[in-house]
């Protein structure tokens, strides 16, 4: 089916609502650069639709978005697929010491039911997830393992975090009413979406490219393409439910090609109200329960009133991200839109300990580097499919969904 009319300037229908800075602490740069940007982007992923070609109405760009801006599902039940493709190397053992710094979970001091140490678990493969929702107050979510299961429930003030394997169990108090951001992380086509739709700005076309069907359920599809070169982005597709205007598929597939880099989307949805029963959590016989405040007190500091989540939402292009690295070294932001470029100094001088010098951990992520150099110095570009990382040698990072070209060029022009 050809594509519908498009708009491709689409400019509103965003939210405009301020977003809290996120703390990406890290113990090094590497686990910043590497990881921990590539899962603050990972929401910028579409999802490729289901087979059909539903006969809808002629929509265009515009009323699509504002589409989704009204929906307003209150009640819904189903399972989604997630498939996430990153390009990284199996990491075995040394996965843990790569991801501590990316969310402040899997650490090994902390519970292993903690949400943002599951989180990292998205970053790659694929995963099935069984989601549920009744109005603002009350969500679970669970991610289905091989013979295990981990289940995240808010209902009212409580959010609890259970996983099976261990027995052990996370709780934390939502503040006020509503979706508890700091303790769910994205997983549904929806949350993806909405992050996504953050990025639409004059770098950015927008189009509607025809109609699917995804979970039996007749969609459009929104094409989302930056319109800058040097970008890894290649396009972000939504389908998007003709009826209720939630997202019900999310793909973001990378400019060199390829399978997506994400792929999130129901298989089955039902919006009738989930039972009770649902979001009914207590810690079973024998679970090791840690409450929030004693988890942060183990690590050395309180949580304090409005302290930032640290989990991975996707930042809108590069700006949003250096907010959540306030702290760390006076992060900056080098260009705009689609190829804005994060830097930070780190303080780490020398470059990246390799050898016997860095351990495991170091010489593992040397081998995986390229040496680079120009009128900045000389540092070692770390790649994804998706987001580039490069560590210079006087402790510099620059990361962002851009080329290997474009981080030497960013670094060049801020020396």
């Amino acid at each position: 089916m050809a594509p519908y009319e498009s708009d491709d300037a689409v400019d509103a229908a965003q939210d405009e609502t301020p977003r809290s800075g996120r703390r990406k602490a890290a113990r090094y740069a590497v686990p910043v650069a590497v990881v921990g940007v590539a899962a603050a982007t990972i929401g910028l992923v579409p999802a490729l639709a289901d087979s059909g070609d539903p006969d809808l109405p002629k929509i265009s760009a515009q009323q699509l978005i504002e589409k989704i801006a009204k929906s307003d599902v209150q009640q819904l039940s189903g399972t989604v697929k997630v498939s996430t493709d990153l390009g990284l190397p199996d990491l075995g053992g040394l996965e843990d010491g790569l991801l501590s710094g990316a969310g402040g979970g899997g650490s090994g001091d902390g519970s292993s039911a903690d949400p943002q140490a599951k989180l990292t678990e998205l970053v790659s493969g694929t995963h099935t997830l069984r989601v549920a929702a009744d109005g603002p107050d009350r969500q679970k979510l669970s991610l289905l393992e091989r013979g295990a299961e981990y289940s995240l429930i808010h209902d009212g003030k409580d959010v609890w975090g259970y996983d099976s394997k261990s027995n052990e169990a996370y709780h934390s108090t939502a503040a006020g009413s509503g979706k508890d951001h700091r303790s769910e992380p994205p997983a549904t086509p929806k949350d993806f979406a909405d992050e996504a739709l953050k990025a639409v700005d004059d770098t950015t076309s927008v189009t509607v490219d025809g109609t699917a069907q995804v979970a039996g359920r007749d969609a459009y599809k929104l094409l989302i393409q930056p319109r800058q070169s040097g970008t890894t982005v290649g396009a972000i597709s939504i389908a998007v439910d003709a009826k209720t205007g939630m997202p019900l598929k999310f793909t973001l597939t990378p400019k060199s090609g390829g399978a997506a880099v994400l792929d999130a989307g129901f298989t089955q949805v039902s919006f009738a109200r989930p039972a009770a029963s649902t979001f009914d959590f207590t810690p079973p016989k024998g679970a090791k329960v840690t409450e929030e405040k004693d988890e942060a007190e183990a690590r050395g500091h309180a949580p304090k009133h409005g302290d930032a989540p640290t989990h991975g939402r996707a930042p809108k292009h590069g700006e949003d991200f250096a907010e959540g690295l306030k702290g760390t070294g006076g992060p900056t932001v080098i260009g705009k839109g689609w190829t804005s470029v994060v830097t930070v100094d780190t303080g780490a001088k020398g470059g990246l300990p390799t050898g016997s010098q860095g351990g495991d951990l170091g010489g593992f992520l040397g081998s995986l580097g390229e040496q680079v150099d120009g009128k900045f110095g000389k540092g070692t570009v770390f790649s994804t499919r998706l987001v580039n990382a490069l560590i210079t040698d006087d402790g510099k990072v620059y990361a962002g969904a851009v080329t290997k070209d474009a981080l030497v060029k960013a670094a060049d022009a801020a020396k």
